[in-house]
């Protein structure tokens, strides 16, 4: 199933499908955060280096298939499935954005 998605959010997945820290880093603020399993990453250079970990440590592909809006939040649900443990998995990840980039994200089971 195919989503339509804020075109900042859409260039974070596709970004993230292809491994490519650099242009995930890009689709945030210069100050945004990343908040992922229990760590927060602050800045395009800390979030830069947090991607650039997960698409060495794993391989993976995740597919958008649900999204909602809460107050200044968008929602996407996607299927994660890759060579990490607990693989396949969906996952929420809670997007607030600025103008045409993320300035927060979270993700959590």
């Amino acid at each position: 199933m195919s989503v339509e998605l804020p075109n900042a959010i859409d260039a974070y997945f596709s970004a993230d499908n292809k491994g490519n820290a650099q242009a995930i880093a890009e689709v945030f603020t210069q100050d945004a955060t990343v908040i992922d399993e229990g760590n927060t990453y602050t800045g395009r250079d800390a979030i830069r280096q947090w991607m650039a970990n997960a698409s060495t440590q794993y391989t993976y592909t995740v597919e958008p298939f649900d999204i909602a809006e809460d107050g200044q939040r968008t929602i996407v649900t996607s299927h994660l499935v890759g060579n990490f443990p607990g693989s396949p998995v969906d996952l929420r990840y809670f997007f607030v954005l600025r103008g045409d980039k993320i300035a927060e994200l979270g993700i959590v089971p």
